[in-house]
């Protein structure tokens, strides 16, 4: 009697699954911050960061928050709900995508793939005009996630039909 082929395992991938991690606390992160932006968006955003301000026990008379309640003194109610929904849609590209790798979806692969792509001129255009520690470290972050995904592409990812 022949035996039947037993279906190799999945392989361990410790990188992607940091991957995933990353997507899916990314995702998470942003659909909070879009839910909070929804949230104060019919509030008085200069009384509420001032509020925030006191309750965080800083001085709102130093220039980088006095600078940054102009900034939101700016903002209307109209846009802050666009942010909120832009957020909202860029955080689900993210939840997507950890999921998508925990399956180990081709597509999903592609889509981590380019989506950390996308961004890596734009770090590199921030880093020329405001060097900044946390861009290098969020670049090199990008870099080897869209590296090791590549490289490992057909090794990590099922074909689907």
């Amino acid at each position: 009697m022949a035996e039947l082929p037993e279906s190799a395992p999945k392989k361990r991938a410790p990188t992607l699954y940091v991957i995933i991690i990353i997507k899916l606390v990314k995702g998470l992160v942003f659909l909070s911050l879009a839910w909070a932006a929804y949230a104060l968006s019919d509030n008085n955003l200069p009384a509420e960061f001032k509020r925030t301000l006191h309750f965080l026990r800083l001085n709102p008379e130093r220039k980088f928050w006095m600078h940054l309640a102009e900034q939101i003194g700016a903002l209307n109610e109209q846009k802050v709900l666009w942010a909120a929904a832009g957020t909202f849609i860029y955080s689900l590209f993210s939840l997507v995508e950890g999921v998508g790798l925990i399956f180990r979806i081709r597509w999903a692969g592609y889509l981590a793939i380019g989506e950390s792509a996308f961004f890596i001129p734009i770090e590199l255009y921030e880093l020329v005009h405001a060097f900044s520690w946390a861009i290098v470290f969020i670049l090199g972050l990008n870099i080897v996630i869209v590296w090791y995904l590549f490289q490992n592409r057909e090794r990590l990812f099922r074909h689907h039909h």
